[in-house]
């Protein structure tokens, strides 16, 4: 793999992943959470500083450590099983989960722009993903070209959306002040389940780190790429929140998933639902190509330490592009599997509560390697120390128990399918043993 993404194209990536479907949807859900305009435009706030201050504090790692993605940061920190067990659960689920998901969201909405029957919609998804691992095959350098390009054409309707909402004549009155929850809502309640909504909204900024071997310069770019796409991200999604409250009265967004769409028939009258569909695939098909540009990747590092099956197979790049084909295959395949199957929305519910319990690790891990190599060259510190770390651990925590809590099954099933890797984990120990001692 050569040194070939820029810091822009690693921007991109960042704010690719993260700006998906979730952007134009999750208005609805929050909004009944909360039951109030403050309440709701505050938790968008509070996820960005949560999401922002995790960003910070996994850069400084990301910058110390000369490693390819947070597996190797797992593993450097806490022993190799912890780094395997995160990338197993990236691969089999959360990348193809959200490649699935995003992929039929794609699908839906095509099949509804262009009046084409609602049953070519899995079809559609389908031919997405694989045009898309086409593309991907091309070559890195011309994936992450193409991500750029994509992501300045998705934030475009977005920012429509937002001006024309400023500047709206018939903006309609909301209370940033006092914070309050609707009425019969408790305020603990609608504040934990209100963040924990948004929180998922921020979902995929650390896969970015699947590129740093491949980054032009990551002990600058890769950090400077996090922090600027979570907080550019953060005022996106407090603008364009802030737009549906004054374009929409609360109770017409409670619950509703066409808010998007109806917020911009108001705007821009019949045009704007046209408007809004295209901003939905344009959105989509970034976070489509973002998931897949780095979860092709997964596989791929953890075959470089010899710790799946075929190894020096999956564990290989193209020479001519320095893109992991096998891998890339193997992710796409289980992807198009949970497109057919359609239980993808259940699956990413229970990785997000998996991802976010290694990213908390991740946070700790600041404090683990400042004691312990203190003279670890640190290119990148994170400010405010050890603040902006405990704020990052503090929310780790809150959405790992609150999903325990509201989801607990789900998160049984979560950890089940984490573990379910260590059976292989140790198999490929032994046999990576028994062939040392051969050797020897």
């Amino acid at each position: 793999m050569n040194r070939q993404i820029s810091f822009f194209q690693a921007l991109a990536t960042v704010v690719g992943s993260v700006i998906g479907a979730g952007v134009f949807f999750k208005i609805g859900t929050i909004t009944a959470q909360t039951g109030s305009t403050s309440m709701t435009l505050f938790v968008w706030i509070l996820a960005g500083i949560v999401s922002i201050a995790s960003g910070l504090t996994v850069s400084e790692i990301a910058a110390s450590l000369k490693m390819n993605g947070a597996i190797k940061y797992l593993d450097y920190t806490y022993g190799r099983v912890f780094g395997f067990l995160f990338g197993w659960a990236q691969m089999i689920v959360y990348f193809p989960a959200q490649i699935g998901a995003l992929a039929s969201i794609f699908g839906v909405q095509f099949v509804s722009l262009f009046d084409i029957p609602a049953r070519y919609a899995n079809l559609v998804a389908i031919l997405l993903v694989l045009i898309l691992l086409g593309i991907n095959l091309i070559g890195t350098k011309f994936s992450s070209k193409m991500q750029s390009v994509i992501t300045v054409l998705k934030i475009i309707p977005i920012a429509v959306i937002i001006l024309w909402g400023l500047f709206n004549q018939n903006q309609i009155s909301i209370n940033l002040f006092p914070l309050t929850v609707g009425a019969g809502q408790n305020f603990a309640g609608g504040l934990s389940q209100g963040l924990l909504s948004a929180l998922f909204a921020f979902e995929g900024w650390i896969v970015v780190t699947n590129l740093a071997n491949e980054v032009k310069n990551p002990e600058k770019d890769l950090s400077r790429a996090i922090i600027a796409g979570l907080s550019i991200i953060t005022v996106i999604y407090v603008l364009i929140n802030y737009t549906f409250l004054t374009v929409l009265p609360l109770p017409d967004l409670v619950n509703n998933n066409n808010a998007a769409f109806e917020a911009s028939m108001k705007l821009f009258g019949q045009f704007g639902g046209k408007l809004v569909t295209i901003g939905i695939l344009i959105s989509v098909y970034g976070a489509v190509n973002a998931f897949m540009l780095t979860g092709m990747r997964t596989p791929y590092i953890l075959a470089q330490d010899n710790l799946l099956p075929y190894s020096n197979k999956i564990g290989k790049a193209n020479i001519h592009t320095g893109v992991p084909v096998i891998g890339a295959i193997i992710v796409d395949s289980i992807a198009i599997i949970m497109i057919l199957l359609g239980n993808f929305t259940v699956l990413t519910d229970m990785l997000v509560f998996v991802m976010w319990t290694f990213t908390t690790m991740l946070s700790i891990a600041v404090f683990i390697l400042r004691k312990r190599e203190p003279e670890l060259k640190r290119p990148f510190k994170v400010p405010w120390y050890p603040v902006i770390p405990l704020v990052s651990i503090v929310g780790g925590i809150f959405i790992i128990v609150s999903t325990i809590i509201n989801q607990f099954f789900l998160s049984l099933i979560g950890i089940g399918l984490t573990i379910l890797g260590l059976p292989i984990y140790y198999y490929k120990q032994k046999q990576n043993a028994k062939n040392h001692n051969l050797m020897n």
